[in-house]
């Protein structure tokens, strides 16, 4: 339950190291309508949650800070577009930009690098385990979990949770022993550090030409 948290954090930390970039703590909270029927999940309305981003946007920008990298770590933040769009409409005087649609191979060359070239999985399958037992092991226990979930169930993912569409919450599946806890770690570390280096190759040309794109007179 802790893992978009820790993966927003590892975002934030390479951007703002390529950036040279003031890096603000994560926000343990985001939208997660799609989990909210399984105990001790925590969801946020967007509305609640653009409104406090824009608020710390707006501090800082008293503060002379002109350029803004947004980074999250759950596929679900489907506010997050919308957000970028409109808080780039509402002040012509800053930039705020995302590394979301930055590189669209990076995942099929994480994957691949990884050796997990065939996964299917959106949440709570083996990358999830070889995240966890990289950036948390002390917090796992490893049991097999999760189920292939038919391709249809796409379809009606944002209409209800997901406590309909799957057997137990994950979407995608672990199978315990085909990895070692040393494997599943090091398959952890391969893919997001290939991932991270992918997304951010570029971003800084983009952060700086976008920002003086958009303000130059």
């Amino acid at each position: 339950m802790h893992l978009d948290t820790l993966i927003a954090e590892l975002y934030a930390t390479a951007y703002g190291r390529e950036l040279n970039a003031y890096v603000l703590p994560a926000i343990p909270f985001n939208t997660s309508e799609e989990h909210a029927n399984f105990k001790g999940t925590v969801t946020v309305s967007p509305n609640i949650l653009t409104a406090m981003l824009e608020d710390i946007v707006c501090n800082l920008v008293r503060q002379g800070f002109r350029k803004f990298v947004v980074c999250t770590g759950h596929g679900g933040s489907y506010w997050e577009g919308a957000f970028i769009k409109h808080i780039n409409y509402k002040y012509p005087e800053i930039i705020v930009i995302t590394a979301n649609h930055h590189n669209h191979l990076a995942w099929e060359e994480a994957v691949a690098a990884a050796g997990l070239t065939g996964l299917n999985e959106i949440h709570g399958g083996l990358l999830s385990v070889c995240t966890a037992m990289w950036l948390c092991p002390d917090l796992v226990k490893t049991q097999s979990m999760g189920s292939e979930v038919p391709s249809d169930n796409r379809l009606y993912a944002d209409y209800m949770g997901w406590d309909k569409l799957t057997e137990d919450g994950c979407w995608g599946r672990f199978e315990e022993g085909v990895y070692s806890p040393e494997e599943l770690a090091e398959k952890g570390e391969i893919f997001w550090s290939v991932f991270i280096k992918k997304r951010t190759e570029g971003l800084k040309q983009i952060l700086e030409e976008g920002y003086r794109r958009k303000t130059e007179v």
